[in-house]
């Protein structure tokens, strides 16, 4: 298959990324999580609904305390995925396929019963003591710092053994890295290259902006804004362990190991304002091709807040750094939970119309929205840290469903988390053979974006945002295109249009008509128009 839409653009700047959270994707063994295998057996989905690479959340050795985000061993796979056999045969039928494969990459913390944790931990005198972040105790025998836990709790653990505490972001299973050692820093980069000259075209570069903490152990300043009902973390500002000066470096470190490999690709995962996050492209765009984009998820869906982002965005953006944008990911509420079923059209309209690279997660093509889990059955330490906030990530983790059988198709065994009710309706299958679907529109967005560079690489030119109407165009090469998303419940008009001929409406059953000066948009509907 020719997957080359833009010759001068690289294939992370035209394509589609789409994020497999492995264990709910598809199981192949009965066990009731997903595996490599798995994914391999789903890969024609991927194939038909278009996009240009599959990336997956962490497959390493692990006990799961974070569900892989605590690694055990970088350069192997983990038993309940597979093998490093069942991974090359996943990266040859991925390539085989014209796809490409991105990797999670952990680089802030280890597993505690990683070796490089139990060396460091087993004397004050180790080789690998300064791997880790340790400390004394204060005075008084407190904690080093007042630093909090993402996950609840302080992050400083105790260590009877040795008598200092050690630091860690998420949880006391997941003990901080100390990049400032020359040695850790290098262990890490071969990580990188042990997985590309396996075949891999890229990374997710997880919690990048947690790499380093203030080398002065200040504390963090009290939030005045906290209110009850927010994560207990964000009692305090993150000023001295997020988005530290030296994290520059260390990106710019990984950066030149995949310039080496030629056609590679690196994601930033930072959490981050936007003039802080255009940083992470680093200097003369030598740091992270794609520091993500997370604005989407915490804009107010309303066209002005939304069009008042893009346009932000993009003048922020340094010269040549490339934009991209996500609506949905493993760690946040679905899509179609967020912001109803009908207006998950119109953003996905939305996100396979900007400037730039998309993300979608694995379900957001079929209208998958948040599964309630029983206490019982929750798994997201999370939620069992700091129960009751609704801060829990299971119900975006479900498995994915397939078809309307046993488990929605997943597994023929009990799966680690509940399947949706609505499976037997909401599942690839039926929406395959339903022009009406929303699988069906995310098709043809993506087949239209591939056939038109515009609507992928061309400039983005705001047009208007009203009460109800964002609308947009993107030009590129002489082609012109306007965006037009009703984002009301209303039926609504956009007045004053050139002459052109619309493509794809949300609703699919508005093809090849004429515009011409007023464009009449149901209640939750958006076009895509080809102007004259």
């Amino acid at each position: 298959m020719n997957r080359s839409r833009s010759p001068e653009h690289a294939w992370w700047q035209s394509g589609v990324v789409y994020q497999v959270y492995p264990r709910s994707f598809q199981d192949s063994s009965g066990d009731g999580i997903g595996d490599l295998p798995g994914i391999l057996s789903r890969l024609d989905h991927l194939v038909s609904l278009g996009v240009d690479a599959l990336w997956l959340s962490p497959i390493y050795p692990s006990p799961m305390a974070d569900f892989g985000y605590d690694v055990s061993d970088y350069c192997s796979v983990h038993p309940i995925f597979g093998s490093l056999a069942d991974f090359d045969r996943l990266v040859a039928a991925v390539h085989e396929r014209g796809l490409r494969l991105i990797l999670d990459y952990v680089p802030n913390h280890t597993s505690d019963r990683h070796p490089w944790f139990q060396e460091s931990r087993s004397s004050r005198t180790s080789a690998k003591r300064d791997w880790y972040i340790w400390r004394d105790a204060r005075p008084d025998g407190s904690e080093p710092t007042n630093w909090l836990s993402e996950f609840g709790g302080s992050a400083w653990t105790w260590d009877a053994t040795t008598g200092q505490y050690y630091y860690h972001a998420y949880l006391k299973e997941q003990p901080d890295l100390n990049w400032r050692n020359p040695d850790v820093q290098r262990a890490m980069l071969d990580v990188l290259t042990f997985w590309f000259e396996r075949g891999v075209d890229g990374f997710r570069v997880d919690a990048i902006h947690h790499l380093f903490e203030d080398e002065r152990l200040r504390d963090n300043p009290v939030n005045r804004d906290w209110r009850s009902g927010m994560s207990p973390a964000r009692r305090l500002i993150r000023a001295h362990t997020m988005d530290q000066p030296e994290v520059h470096g260390a990106i710019a470190a990984m950066r030149r190991v995949a310039d080496a490999f030629g056609d590679r690709v690196m994601i930033g995962e930072a959490y981050l304002p936007i003039d802080r996050l255009m940083a992470y492209y680093g200097v003369d765009l030598t740091g992270f091709h794609l520091p993500f984009n997370f604005h989407l998820l915490s804009t107010p869906w309303h066209p002005v807040a939304v069009s008042t982002l893009i346009e932000a965005y993009e003048a922020a953006l340094p010269p040549g750094g490339w934009p991209n944008w996500v609506l949905g990911n493993h760690d946040r509420s679905r899509l179609a939970s967020r912001l109803g079923l009908r207006q998950a059209r119109i953003a996905a309209m939305l996100l396979l119309t900007l400037r730039g690279t998309p993300t979608i997660y694995q379900g957001e093509e079929i209208g998958m929205t948040d599964v309630p889990v029983p206490s019982d059955k929750v798994q997201d330490p999370w939620e069992r840290n700091v129960p009751g906030l609704g801060l829990g990530r299971d119900p975006a983790r479900t498995p994915m469903q397939w078809d309307g059988g046993r488990n929605a198709g997943f597994s023929t065994g009990e799966p680690w988390l509940p399947v949706a009710r609505d499976a037997d309706a909401v599942n690839v299958a039926a929406q395959a053979a339903d022009p009406s679907s929303i699988l069906s529109l995310y098709r043809a967005l993506i087949r239209l974006r591939r056939a038109e560079p515009a609507l992928s690489v061309g400039d983005y030119r705001p047009r208007s945002a009203g009460e109800n109407i964002l609308s947009y165009e993107r030009h590129h090469q002489g082609r012109r295109f306007l965006v037009a998303l009703n984002m009301s419940g209303e039926s609504r008009s956009l007045n004053g249009l050139p002459a052109g001929r619309l493509l794809v409406s949300t609703a699919l059953d508005r093809w090849d008509e004429p515009v011409s000066d007023a464009l009449a948009l149901r209640a939750d509907e958006g076009c895509v128009i080809a102007l004259q």
